[in-house]
């Protein structure tokens, strides 16, 4: 495995980035990997190489380079706060321009087949993916683990975004989760089936929002988690790899 910590240069500054993808047989198809709250960290750099190794190449960027190039949440009432505070500074506008600085390199990348191109977004980013691919045409397919506030009252809600979402796009809820209520994923799937773009939405049934991530100490499920990771194989697989 071929892996890289970079700068992407954006117009607000320099996104670093984690790239990280298999040393022979490219170029590979690409996957771009949107942190949750807490962060670029290992534990998102592993998951990123697990996607690698079944041939992409993948590119995790910290979205909160604008802010600071490192951040570690610590789990207290302050560390909380202040992750909150870097959610805040965010937007889906802010991510559809970092995107095409993330396209602008996968371009001029040898290792990258940028002609196939998917997003996976894990709680905050749920949203942006679904902004970028309502943004960027080129973008084959789209997964959503467990995105927060996919239903709110801003204009570029993501539930009123998918009637421009045209690729696949796959919804992963958890089906304890605050941050998407069942309510909420209804009146999603009632904006999906309106739109008419093709999706699959699933529920992981006991499961808790962050169940993906091994660290989560009582709230990793390995069974949910795994089950995840078959579905994101399965949708790469049939929109980013070529027909043998």
């Amino acid at each position: 495995m071929i892996e890289h910590h970079l700068d992407i240069a954006t117009p607000d500054g320099a996104m670093n980035t984690f790239v990280v993808y298999p040393d022979e047989g490219g170029p590979h198809p690409v996957v771009l990997f949107y942190m949750d709250a807490p962060g670029k960290r290992e534990e998102l750099h592993d998951m990123a190489r697990r996607i690698a190794a079944v041939g992409y190449c993948v590119v995790l960027p910290n979205l909160y380079y604008r802010a600071t190039r490192e951040f570690t949440l610590v789990r207290d009432e302050p560390g909380m706060k202040h992750m909150f505070e870097l959610m805040g500074t965010l937007s889906i506008a802010m991510i559809v321009s970092d995107t095409q600085a993330l396209f602008d390199y996968v371009d001029a990348l040898p290792a990258a087949d940028a002609s196939r191109i998917g997003a996976v977004g894990y709680c905050m980013s749920g949203p942006f993916v679904v902004g970028v691919a309502a943004a960027y045409p080129r973008i084959a397919c789209i997964a959503s683990i467990y995105g927060a506030n996919m239903v709110n009252e801003r204009p570029d809600s993501p539930h009123r975004l998918v009637e421009k979402v045209k690729c696949d796009s796959y919804f992963a809820c958890a089906e304890i989760d605050k941050w998407a209520p069942k309510a909420d994923i209804e009146t999603l799937e009632a904006a999906l089936k309106k739109a008419g773009t093709p999706y699959r939405l699933e529920w992981y049934p006991g499961a808790h929002h962050g169940f993906a991530f091994p660290q989560r100490e009582g709230i990793y499920d390995k069974p949910s988690a795994e089950r995840h990771w078959v579905r994101l194989f399965s949708l790469f697989g049939r929109n980013l790899k070529p027909a043998s």
